[in-house]
């Protein structure tokens, strides 16, 4: 096993130690605080991420609207690969800070047009991410890899487990879906709640004009970042399994 081969392998396993660690007592005290915030949040706010999401599930499965300028990468090493892959990480976390403070800055009517934008620049991300690691997302069973990539970096603990599993395993996985899976069959709310769970107080706090641009660009990079982390793991375990 190359040097870096060993590298990926230590990472990995510490990508699945953090994956399963139970919640630090902070972490418990905030999503208390957390949960309560959820009842104050305006049902405006509710629906344009309830909506956002279901729009990018079904451009995710139905459309070209992320496709890139990225050709698949075929016949490099994973070193290789990743190397390129790190140089679009940083762009896209940029870009999504750069967004997230413009969006700020304007108070809550721009800062309610930040959940579509960051949805985009993500899942923007997620299509090249499969393209770089040498993987057709013009394929409906690549799109829906996608899509767990996404739930696994915004789960609540108890249900990234779930999906982490799926995520690691996922030849057993995909055998469960077609594409002719009925989208309406998808419990949209549910998706949105874990995702919600993730982005109420951050994103409650960009509605604040003017001190919304610090918070919008400190956590659309963050954002990004945990994205970012865990669809390299997917995609090495995948690669490596295979």
């Amino acid at each position: 096993m190359s040097v870096y081969l060993e590298k990926v392998d230590r990472e990995l396993g510490r990508w699945k130690q953090k994956t399963f660690r139970s919640s630090s007592m902070p972490a418990q005290v905030s999503k208390r605080w957390q949960n309560k915030l959820n009842d104050k949040i305006p049902d405006k706010i509710h629906s344009v991420v309830t909506e956002s999401v279901k729009q990018m599930v079904r451009a995710t499965l139905a459309s070209s609207d992320y496709l890139s300028n990225q050709e698949r990468v075929v016949d490099q090493s994973l070193e290789e690969r990743e190397s390129l892959l790190d140089k679009r990480i940083e762009m896209y976390k940029r870009t999504a800070a750069v967004e997230g403070a413009g969006t700020g800055f304007g108070g809550i009517l721009l800062g309610i047009a930040d959940f579509p934008l960051l949805l985009n620049i993500k899942m923007r991300f997620l299509f090249e991410a499969a393209k770089i690691y040498g993987y057709d997302s013009d394929k409906m069973e690549e799109r829906l890899f996608l899509l767990h990539v996404f739930q696994l970096a915004f789960s609540k603990e108890t249900k990234k487990k779930e999906v982490f599993d799926n995520v690691t395993n996922w030849e057993e996985t995909k055998k469960a879906w077609t594409e002719e899976h009925d989208l309406n069959e998808v419990d949209w709310k549910a998706f949105q709640l874990e995702y919600r769970d993730f982005i109420d107080l951050p994103k409650t706090l960009q509605l604040i004009p003017g001190f919304g641009a610090i918070v919008g660009a400190t956590a659309n990079y963050h954002y990004l970042d945990l994205l970012a982390y865990h669809t390299k793991n997917s995609y090495r375990h995948r690669l490596l399994k295979q």
